[in-house]
């Protein structure tokens, strides 16, 4: 391989000229843009401790009241991009919500698209273009681009959920914006998880009919469902396999929004796991549970909700340190945007 040149080895009337006419030779920084091996990266490993964030959280509550925040959210930033950033990793915006008791946070839509993920209380809902969308721990609520979303906290006590966005993607491209909307009308009837897609396998007929239907079909996957099938699922595949589930889009099969993938890891009793060497990044939510993870070399332990970032092309370890209990953890990637994009890869 060739020694490329220098800027510094450059004439300096020849840089600024091309400086002046808004020009940059490409030749010092190609190796910066393209680098041999894999890529260049500034996402480090890191865990964002439950703990820490929900004392701040709660402070925040009393801090800031919903009129003045709109969305009460601490977001989750990596470090090693910068914490002006607002960024876990390069395409995945993740923050922690809270919303209290008789609150409301007022409905809007927006061009990138968003998924709840509810960490602790009752009582509140999320509706999605109509939809009421009720919020239990470790459910997950998609609230995708351009649809009207609101939430209400109706019951007792503090409810918390994590939002995971493809916002750093959206807002790179200029196409970040949102639209402000009257409270929504509801319809009475019981969310789609409940009513029209209850089991896998099973659809309406006149989805298959028309060939399609809505986009967005399911809204929320209970996480009471979401656990019994990672249970189910544990109980036939192998003892060297890892119990993973994706969440998709029931009449299609494919990922349930277009950037980000989401799943669900179970991991037994004692179980320790060498995960694929993806070219995506991740962020790995615990549900319950606890153990270690080994990042890159970076080693972090894990308590229940617990956030832990993925740089790309990460070797990954985690361990359930329950001999008893297993552990189950939440995963966002943005494996689906590389895949359409052609460069996903795994090693």
């Amino acid at each position: 391989m060739s020694e490329l040149g220098t800027l510094e080895g450059l004439p300096k009337e020849y840089v600024k000229g091309l400086a002046d006419r808004n020009l940059v030779p490409l030749w010092p920084s190609l190796r910066q843009v393209l680098p041999y091996g894999i890529p260049s990266r500034r996402t480090v490993p890191v865990n964002w401790r439950y703990k820490d964030i929900r004392d701040n959280l709660l402070r925040a509550g009393d801090l800031t009241p919903i009129e003045k925040a709109e969305r009460r959210v601490l977001v989750l930033s990596n470090p090693g991009i910068g914490l002006e950033s607002m960024q876990a990793t390069p395409s995945i915006y993740i923050g922690m919500q809270l919303i209290l008791p008789g609150e409301t946070a007022p409905n809007h839509k927006h061009s990138p698209s968003a998924v709840r993920f509810v960490v602790e209380g009752e009582g509140a809902k999320t509706i999605v273009n109509g939809e009421v969308c009720p919020m239990e721990k470790g459910d997950l609520i998609l609230t995708p681009s351009g649809l009207w979303h609101e939430h209400v906290h109706t019951g007792h006590g503090p409810v918390v959920w994590l939002d995971a966005l493809d916002l750093p993607l959206v807002y790179a491209l200029e196409a970040s914006y949102c639209i402000e909307g009257e409270s929504q009308p509801v319809s009475n009837r019981p969310d789609a998880s409940q009513t029209t897609y209850t089991k896998a396998g099973l659809v309406p007929s006149s989805v298959i009919r028309k060939r399609g239907g809505s986009d967005y079909p399911l809204l929320r996957f209970p996480w009471r469902d979401v656990s019994v099938a990672l249970q189910d699922y544990a109980s036939v595949v192998d003892k060297d396999e890892l119990v993973q589930l994706a969440y998709v889009n029931p009449t299609t099969g494919q990922p349930c929004l277009p950037i980000l993938g989401f799943s669900a890891i179970m991991l037994r009793p004692g179980e320790e796991r060498t995960l694929t060497r993806r070219s995506a990044s991740a962020v790995l939510h615990v549900q319950s549970g606890k153990g270690t993870a080994l990042i890159d070399g970076a080693e972090l332990d894990w308590d229940e909700s617990d956030t832990m970032a993925v740089p790309t092309h990460a070797n990954v370890q985690i361990a359930n340190s329950s001999t008893s209990e297993p552990a189950y953890l939440f995963v966002v990637d943005d494996a689906p945007m590389q895949q359409k994009l052609g460069f996903y890869e795994e090693f």
